[in-house]
């Protein structure tokens, strides 16, 4: 099975008392004891499922002989029965299904934590993981015990043993309409988040073509609701939609449902997260009303739908349970702020241009927000990797208004080592194949450089740098290093340089020989050491930001 990110996401949240609760019950969440595996422990249930990895010349091979995609949910169907459950199973179990571009993880996150403060009990499935692959399931927002992820694992792994037969290879697809995932038939309520172009490969090259693949997850009669869209992906989406009875509504801005009452105060920064969170709202509080409860937001004033466009989904008052929930939400990766003592580390795992655009803002608001020291130089550094078809050109020069002194690029790797971290391990590229980018990500990086320091006398002047909308950064004067770049090999060897022993909590032992053998190295790190403030900007890959988690936060591999 390959490593590919599954984009469409699940909620199944159930009632104490609700015949939904037997369901997940039999289905294995229940707090029985777990039975463990005779010498079976989580990191043996990783490696096993890692071997079910498509290597990565396998994975060219299919993608250049890919057949009929509807054989993926005629695949998905067997494999489910070999599994032991049926189709029909699936349809009583009270599911939220999320799809679109960017987005979806924090929708799901802002949605579970709204119905947990009702006091639901919620399951939670996404991809991809940061730090350890059972993160994928979470039961009331926690991510399940390793223990119970390798009883399910090898109960399910002997059962597909025992049933073996020559099958075509099931990717995990990217959300929409031939997804593995879309063999729910009966969710309670769809979501689609912002769309943008990603996965041209699988999705198509347009937005039209995308639209159309996450409209896929539309079900005859089954409420559904996307926020604001570009023209052209919303026909599509309103089309496809009415093809199948499917009602699907916009959802009007955060600041629609502020209006009257107090802002509303959100767990994850970003002004990009009101969109997300707007959507969760919605979502939250159909789902609430089709399951009979009365405290779901009362209605404000409607407003009228113009005609031949989506109706608007209602504009209502969020309860306090909802304002609860949206302040609490916590979703690791995505605009994520550690600070540790010189060292302040921006998270954010955004990967298409208009993700990097929100992540881009978020960082400088970040900065600009930030206490300067009282003496001494601030440096900024951005660590960065880009997988996949993405255009990392693209995406690295919306991030040069950041002013960055040092550029670094590594590979998804935690270490060059990592065989006794079976989470980390992807068998769907090569070695080479990620080096070899990273160094195409360096020879960007420096053209775009050169480009701004000698820019075309003819060129228009940038907006984003120069207009009334940009975010002015406090003076950040250029050092003479400012076009410096490095490549290395791992994460930690990248954390390594960067915090040159700086970060209170990571402490690894003493770099390699010929670490530091290069002179931007060997200078960089003078500068480092000598800095009041150290900004660190990690993005461009969920992988790669769960890579420095893992190493930052040695807790989350516990």
């Amino acid at each position: 099975m390959s490593r590919a990110r599954c984009h469409a996401l699940f909620l199944a949240a159930v009632s104490p008392r609700g015949a939904t609760t037997r369901v997940a019950v039999r289905r294995g969440l229940s707090a029985w004891p777990v039975l463990q595996e005779p010498d079976m422990e989580y990191q043996d249930a990783v490696r096993t499922l890692n071997t079910l990895q498509t290597n990565a010349n396998y994975l060219e091979m299919v993608k250049r002989k890919r057949g009929d995609p509807q054989t993926q949910l005629e695949a998905m169907k067997l494999y489910l029965a070999r599994s032991g459950l049926q189709v029909e199973d699936l349809d009583q179990l009270n599911i939220i299904h999320i799809t679109g571009t960017k987005g979806k993880g924090s929708t799901c996150a802002f949605t579970e934590r709204i119905l947990r403060s009702y006091g639901l009990k919620t399951g939670f499935f996404s991809s991809p993981h940061l730090v350890q692959v059972r993160e994928r399931i979470r039961i009331n927002g926690q991510p399940i015990s390793s223990e119970l992820f390798t009883k399910h694992f090898w109960r399910l792994y002997h059962r597909l043993e025992e049933t073996k037969v020559d099958l075509a290879v099931l990717e995990v697809g990217i959300g929409g309409a031939y997804d593995c995932t879309n063999i729910i038939r009966k969710p309670v309520v769809c979501g689609i988040t912002s769309l943008g172009i990603d996965h041209t490969g699988l999705l198509g090259d347009t937005m039209e073509k995308i639209a159309w693949q996450k409209g896929g997850i539309f079900k005859s009669g089954v409420p559904a609701f996307t926020v604001l869209q570009p023209d052209e992906p919303l026909a599509v989406l309103r089309d496809r939609a009415q093809q199948i009875s499917c009602p699907l509504y916009l959802c009007p801005p955060l600041q629609a449902l502020e209006e009257g009452g107090p802002p509303l105060t959100l767990g994850l920064e970003g002004e990009h997260q009101r969109s997300n969170a707007a959507l969760a709202l919605q979502v939250a509080r159909c789902w609430l009303q089709q399951k009979g409860y009365q405290d779901a937001g009362e209605l404000k004033a409607s407003r009228p739908s113009l005609p031949g466009q989506l109706p608007l989904a209602p504009v209502f008052q969020p309860t306090p349970r909802m304002q609860q929930g949206l302040r609490h939400t916590e979703w690791p990766g995505r605009t994520q702020l550690l600070r540790r003592g010189p060292l302040t580390w921006y998270l954010d795992g955004a990967h298409t241009t208009s993700s990097m655009q929100a992540c881009v803002r978020w960082f400088r608001q970040a900065l600009h927000r930030c206490e300067r020291p009282d003496s001494g130089s601030e440096v900024r550094v951005l660590l960065f990797n880009s997988t996949g078809d993405r255009d990392s050109a693209a995406l690295l020069k919306l991030l040069q208004p950041c002013q960055f002194d040092y550029a670094i690029f590594c590979p998804n790797l935690a270490e060059m080592a990592s065989t006794d971290n079976a989470d980390q391990q992807n068998f769907t590229v090569t070695l080479d194949q990620v080096l070899l980018r990273c160094l195409a990500h360096q020879q960007h990086w420096s053209r775009l450089h050169e480009e701004q320091v000698s820019p075309d006398p003819w060129s228009t002047p940038s907006q984003e740098q120069d207009g009334p909308a940009s975010l002015l950064l406090a003076p950040h004067p250029p050092h003479t290093h400012s076009a410096s770049s490095l490549v290395f090999s791992c994460i930690s060897h990248a954390l390594q340089w960067i915090t040159q022993g700086r970060d209170p909590l990571f402490q690894p032992p003493s770099p390699p020989r010929g670490l530091l053998a290069h002179p931007v190295a060997d200078s960089g790190a003078m500068v480092l050491q000598e800095a009041a403030a150290i900004h660190v900007l990690v993005t461009g890959s969920l992988h790669l930001v769960g890579g420095v988690l893992k190493l930052l936060e040695p807790s989350l591999s516990q």
